[in-house]
């Protein structure tokens, strides 16, 4: 029992001395790399450029999904997968067959009501003649006219029933609204199809797309939509095309939020101004959509930008001492301020409040919430509390 005990308290005096060892060895190191970290920063010409980062997917700005009008069987399909079509071309046509033999049907019925027509024509204008000679009832002369509009109402209905199998007819042979690439072609030849205004809008026999326009759909921020408008100018990059930089234009803003991957947003149109053609519809494309700029300006870090209640201010560095100064706020990015009054170049400001919580002027307090780092896609706003990158 008396071995177990000192076996014990010897283990414990080797653990409390070799974590006593490490805890001295490990302080210098810690307290080296703190006292590294700069708590000031130069006042300095640079430029500034904010832009509002989003992304978004490469598509057509014209796609269409072919469906036929009327149901059939797909006849002609000389067409596949990203073959490119001038607009007018024969995109398929289904078997006409039954048509043609009810458009014959059709016109001879026509014939038929016209020589009828004819026939009570005749009739009509003999009996007219009697009629006004008294020589026959009116009872004669009603039927005869009757018999007569009859046979044109017969002939007309026979040239509307040749009109709608005509447009039936034309309705088997699809043909490119425009200049297109097929994209898609999920039928074969043979394949019975069902027209538009059947169940489920009909059968997809193709999807076209006219790959010469290409735009990119993006999901802007709740946050950042105010500052996107119309016309504006979008850089952009696509991810499958390293080093590829192309430029857009924002052609439209919905204007109602929707919800993507949880954030609220507005879907914006993006149209691109000159296609590589290595660009293909269903890329990923990473926008940057400039918003405001200043070249050559004096700039602060935005940890260097205190406000209180609405004012903004630095505290400078004077001898041994913080000289709290006003400043005034111009164009701001995710790191720094432009410094349109108050600070000179070559000046030092404090990236922290003097921990006595006062300077020079003696009007300063203690930041009421710490660091206010750029968050959200867009620079910080003010709050009426004193702190850090109020901007």
């Amino acid at each position: 029992m008396k071995k177990t005990i000192l076996i014990l308290v010897v283990l414990s005096l080797i653990g409390f001395g070799g974590f006593y060892s490490w805890k001295k060895w490990r302080t210098p190191g810690r307290t080296a790399q703190i006292s590294k970290r700069s708590t000031t920063a130069s006042v300095e010409a640079r430029d500034i450029r904010f832009a509002i980062n989003s992304a978004g997917d490469v598509g057509p700005a014209d796609q269409v999904s072919v469906r036929p009008e009327v149901n059939g069987k797909v006849a002609v399909l000389p067409l596949d997968i990203g073959d490119k079509v001038k607009k007018g071309d024969l995109l398929f046509a289904l078997d006409d067959a039954d048509l043609q033999i009810e458009l014959t049907t059709r016109r001879t019925e026509i014939e038929g009501a016209r020589l009828q027509l004819e026939k009570t024509q005749r009739n009509f204008q003999r009996v007219q003649k009697l009629f006004s000679d008294k020589l026959i009832s009116q009872e004669t002369f009603d039927d005869s006219r009757t018999d007569f509009n009859l046979s044109q109402n017969a002939l007309a209905r026979a040239e509307q029933g040749l009109r709608l199998v005509e447009d039936r007819l034309s309705k088997t042979k699809i043909v490119a609204p425009f200049d297109c690439t097929v994209l898609t072609r999920p039928v074969s030849v043979g394949q019975a199809v069902s027209g538009s205004g059947g169940f489920n809008s009909g059968t997809e026999v193709m999807t076209i797309a006219n790959l010469n326009d290409m735009i990119i759909l993006a999901h802007i921020n709740q946050a950042d939509v105010t500052r996107v408008a119309p016309q504006q100018k979008v850089d952009i990059e696509v991810d499958s095309v390293p080093g590829l930089k192309m430029e857009g234009v924002v052609e439209r803003i919905a204007p109602q939020a929707t919800l993507k991957n949880n954030l609220k947003g507005f879907s914006a149109r993006i149209a691109l101004k000159k296609i590589d053609p290595r660009v293909r519809p269903g890329m990923t494309a990473n926008l940057s959509i400039p918003v405001a700029s200043a070249n050559d300006v004096l700039s602060i870090p935005l940890a260097a930008v205190f406000t209180e209640e609405g004012d903004r201010f630095a505290y400078v560095k004077k001898e041994e001492a913080m000289e709290r100064r006003p400043i005034k706020i111009g164009v701001t990015d995710y790191s720094f301020a432009e410094v349109t009054s108050g600070l000179l170049v070559g000046e030092v400001v404090s990236l922290e409040q003097p921990a006595d919580g006062h300077d020079k002027a003696g009007g300063g307090k203690k930041p009421a919430g710490g660091t206010n780092a750029p968050g959200g896609g867009r620079p910080p706003t003010a709050s009426p509390s004193t702190r850090r990158s109020g901007i």
